[in-house]
């Protein structure tokens, strides 16, 4: 009996499912054939899907609204967009087009939120929230933009010295702030708590005494974030309660606080076998939330997410050509991409991060047990574990084949380039893939493009400062 790689996936997962699917014998993302594409541009190349960007918002948005007014809640639903998740123009603008508010994490941030208005993308009723360790060029930022008239921007105090430092400017209008509360990490954690933030025993406190009476702070926001996620878990629930709770403190001392922030935190599929309850989760938010309300008498206050990875983390693809398979041992097989994996997905070796992996082609042929390697001389450029069976199994190919097989990463459009540092130096001098971006136009057809071309020798060189030559 033949044991293809087809059967192999048939019986392990539900398939086709959302967003794969085979046509010809080849696979296809979100209905698009990616043989053509792979025809079309060579490979490697990295692909964003325009449209993932908007069902997600969309999809977020629905269920939160759909349990407030379900559960009779009287707050409002408020999505942002994480901006240092993916800040490539065609992502942000294709979020803002789903009127999502935005988060900024540095100060170059705000001259990209200046750059948004500019273009008019973005106008000054938007809310911006503002996290991150807040340098003096990026709290001085965060006051002119809000003198400058964005009224909805607001401030996330992370430290008391924040707060020192901003009363040090010269502020010209009430500035809106919020108080970001330190979480306790999970067991195995290397801190017990988080550097972010500002410990809960002493949040209270530090609102008493240094912005209740101050009249120009004005504290809007009480903002926790769980780097695990949004999760079904002891941990997760222990940690909301936290807040829940210091928030019905807060606002026992505080009118114009009116607004949780969950931060972000929604997983994305990071396999076939991907099972998360949305719905469930949401409910149960809301749900706590409106109970904890009514118990204290307070008002039920705003509810805002930020979502980067789940905003556009499921847009992402990388698709590679196997160049060579080797047989280092009996038990071992090496398929060789052609380019590195440290440089194109970093967070698979820095973190560990798993992303779906599946062939392009050859699904008809019988799978084995493999390794991914990169083309950089690193031996730590390599991709061997997956969810199925913590191996990864891929079809097998014959060396004089004429068609090549084809291998394609998936869900990886979140922070991926910002941390590889697209368009720059590389290890081993390895370019960036090119750059190819997917939408559809008003009749729903599909159309796509290179945004960027594969890096050049001379953009590496002039960036290592080295001068032209004459000739070559």
């Amino acid at each position: 009996m033949k044991n293809t790689y087809f059967e192999l996936i048939e019986q392990s997962y539900y398939f086709p499912q959302e967003g794969f699917d085979l046509r010809d014998n080849s696979l296809t993302f979100h209905g698009v054939s990616l043989k053509h594409l792979i025809e079309k541009y060579g490979t490697p190349f990295k692909l964003i899907y325009l449209p993932k960007i908007g069902d997600q918002i969309k999809k977020a948005r629905n269920l939160f609204n759909r349990a407030i007014k379900n559960q009779g809640y009287t707050g409002k639903y408020e999505y942002c967009y994480c901006t240092k998740c993916n800040h490539f123009y065609h992502v942000i603008n294709e979020a803002l087009k789903h009127d999502v508010n935005l988060e900024t994490s540095s100060a170059y941030d705000i001259d990209l939120i200046r750059h948004l208005a500019y273009l008019n993308k973005l106008d000054k009723n938007r809310k911006i929230i503002h996290n991150g360790y807040k340098t003096q060029e990026y709290l001085a930022k965060i006051v002119a933009l809000q003198a400058d008239g964005f009224h909805n921007s607001i401030l996330i105090l992370d430290s008391i010295t924040e707060l020192e430092r901003l009363k040090k400017l010269k502020l010209k209008t009430k500035i809106k702030v919020g108080i970001r509360m330190a979480i306790n990490e999970e067991m195995q954690s290397a801190y017990y708590t988080s550097r972010l933030g500002i410990p809960h025993n002493e949040l209270l406190d530090f609102f008493k005494k240094s912005i209740k009476n101050n009249p120009n702070i004005e504290l809007k926001m009480l903002h926790f974030f769980v780097d695990s996620g949004i999760k079904d878990t002891l941990y997760y629930w222990g940690q909301f309660q936290n807040a829940l709770s210091l928030y019905v403190e807060l606002k026992k001392e505080c009118e114009s606080l009116d607004t949780f922030n969950l931060g972000g935190g929604f997983p994305i599929r990071n396999h076939l076998g991907f099972e998360y309850n949305y719905e469930y989760m949401i409910n149960e938010i809301i749900k706590n939330i409106k109970e904890a309300c009514t118990k204290e008498s307070i008002p039920e206050p705003d509810i805002y997410t930020e979502f980067g990875k789940y905003t556009v983390g499921e847009a992402g693809a990388i698709i590679f050509e196997v160049l060579e398979q080797k047989k280092q041992n009996d038990s071992e097989t090496w398929y060789i991409i052609n380019n590195s994996l440290m440089n194109t997905i970093p967070d698979a070796w820095s973190i560990h991060e798993k992303f779906i992996l599946l062939p392009i082609n050859k699904w008809s042929n019988q799978y084995q047990r493999i390794n991914i390697g990169g083309i950089s001389c690193d031996h730590s450029d390599y991709y061997n574990s997956e969810d199925l069976n913590q191996e990864i199994l891929l079809p097998q190919y014959g060396d004089k084949d004429k068609e090549p097989l084809y291998l394609g990463f998936f869900h990886t459009g979140a922070y991926q380039d910002s941390i590889s540092g697209y368009g720059g130096i590389k290890h081993c001098l390895i370019p960036s893939p090119k750059h190819v971006i997917i939408d559809r136009d008003d009749k729903g057809n599909y159309k796509h493009y290179v945004y960027r071309e594969e890096q050049s020798a001379q953009e590496m060189f002039k960036i290592l400062g080295y001068q032209a030559p004459a000739q070559v």
